[in-house]
């Protein structure tokens, strides 16, 4: 599970928004991977795919809550890839690039009301930070989680793994 979270300015965002990003976006997935190490570790190992973002690659102005969380998913991505290897359990994230979908829509909605320009000034922008000048689908999020979960993927471990048509920045 994740949120867009807050966009606004960060002495314009409000402590409970931050608050409930980071509950989402990075302590969700504590919780949730507390309760099934015991599993993977009694089944023999296993393949943890966390999800970050190319938030957790650069800094995203106007997105300082989800842009927080998500490089603290590499960090305990990392982390935990160090502690569960010996137990044959890898760890990976991926982060995703834009995404085509509403989710996305909503945040360059928000984004262009904040800056006081078209949606289309936003995500022209967006995109010119992106080497391909092109947004991914949620099907490549998948073809790259499935190949992290699955022999071809036996080796990586430990990886922040971009699916994002070459991001440079947003």
């Amino acid at each position: 599970a994740g949120i867009a979270g807050p966009t606004a300015k960060v002495e314009d965002i409000r402590p409970e928004d931050w608050d409930r990003t980071i509950a989402i976006d990075l302590n969700g997935m504590f919780y949730c991977t507390r309760k099934a190490m015991p599993l993977i570790k009694k089944a023999g190992g296993g393949s943890i795919i966390n999800l970050s973002s190319i938030a957790g690659r650069f800094g995203f102005a106007m997105r300082t809550p989800y842009s927080a969380a998500k490089w603290a998913v590499v960090g305990f991505t990392q982390s935990l890839a160090a502690e569960a290897g010996p137990d044959k359990v890898r760890v990976n994230c991926i982060q995703p690039g834009i995404v085509e979908g509403e989710r996305i829509d909503r945040v360059i909605d928000a984004k262009a009301k904040g800056l006081g320009v078209s949606p289309e000034e936003v995500k022209a922008k967006m995109l010119e930070g992106v080497a391909l000048h092109t947004t991914v689908t949620q099907q490549d999020i998948a073809n790259m989680a499935l190949f992290l979960a699955t022999a071809p993927g036996r080796h990586i471990s430990g990886q922040a793994i971009a699916v994002c048509g070459g991001a440079r920045y947003l």
